[in-house]
């Protein structure tokens, strides 16, 4: 059966896409440039940028996948769950899927990329899914009382967050050594364990 041009179209997104990610863990993201992805992918800028406005666009793509991810596992959490509970497993999960779908390397780059001013970083978004679940998560801990009722919901999002990255950024600084699920777990219980003993206050 003849492909649809829509779905020509899609495949061939698809391949720039998979194609650029290759090239950025391989050769780092600032390496890497469009004329090389399109000749790498066998396609033409015409292709590239009917689909990407950049190569930038390739790491924003890839982190609305990260983004859909959090959302699909989020539906699986059992509905007993404390706020903690619920806070770890999604970091749990979080990690073990950037470091096994993403890797080191491209993740090295993410990071690196992530420093470029650009007023889309995926870092600062407080619109992906990733800060709307934990917003979520909080206000929910605070209904049930679990949490005090001063807390300042967007800026524990942002502490959570923060306590991400550190991770991350830790386990790319100290390298395959460092246990990234168990350290990210241990580094964001204490935080949570402060935020629980003072729900009273």
């Amino acid at each position: 059966m003849k492909k649809t041009r829509k779905q020509q179209a899609q495949e061939t997104k698809k391949h720039i896409y998979l194609t650029a990610l290759t090239l950025f863990q391989t050769k780092g993201f600032d390496q890497v440039t469009v004329d090389e992805i399109v000749t790498k992918s066998k396609s033409s800028k015409g292709a590239f940028y009917g689909h990407f406005t950049s190569k930038y666009d390739i790491f924003l793509e890839k982190f609305n996948e990260i983004d859909h991810f959090y959302e699909e596992f989020t539906t699986t959490l059992p509905v007993n769950l404390s706020f903690k509970e619920k806070v770890i497993s999604l970091i749990e999960a979080q990690m073990k899927y950037l470091k096994d779908d993403l890797g080191m390397d491209l993740m090295r780059s993410v990071y690196k990329s992530g420093l470029i001013e650009n007023e889309r970083n995926f870092f600062s978004n407080s619109e992906r899914k990733l800060y709307k679940i934990l917003h979520s998560f909080i206000q929910k801990a605070i209904k049930d009382g679990e949490l005090s009722v001063q807390i300042n919901v967007q800026e524990t999002v942002i502490y959570i967050t923060r306590c991400m990255r550190g991770s991350l950024y830790d386990w790319l600084v100290f390298g395959r050594d460092f246990d990234l699920l168990e350290e990210s777990k241990g580094f964001i219980a204490i935080f949570l364990d402060g935020l629980l003993l003072n729900k009273g206050n």
